[in-house]
């Protein structure tokens, strides 16, 4: 993802800062989804997982990104609390 979109973007709902998900955070995030029970902030099961996503730095909102494009839409948002082998912050 080109940096410079990066710096500007943020969350639509909170105005946080967002980062890209590390590799330990999206192999969680991918275990999750292959378990079928990973919902997202509108309740929708999350199908097909994530090559790349964006991660609120306060770490509590996954966004995916899709062909470089982020998916910035407040209802497809994912909530991190309810990962359970979510990595710790570095």
């Amino acid at each position: 993802m080109d940096k410079r979109l990066l710096d500007i973007l943020c969350c639509p709902v909170s105005k946080t800062p967002l980062r890209l998900l590390n590799n330990g955070e999206l192999a969680a995030l991918n275990r999750a989804i292959d378990g079928g029970q990973l919902l997202n902030v509108a309740g929708g099961t999350v199908q097909g997982r994530l090559a790349e996503g964006l991660i609120t730095v306060d770490r509590k909102v996954v966004y995916r990104v899709e062909d470089g494009i982020p998916v910035m839409l407040p209802e497809e948002g994912i909530g991190t609390p309810q990962l359970t082998d979510f990595p710790p912050a570095p």
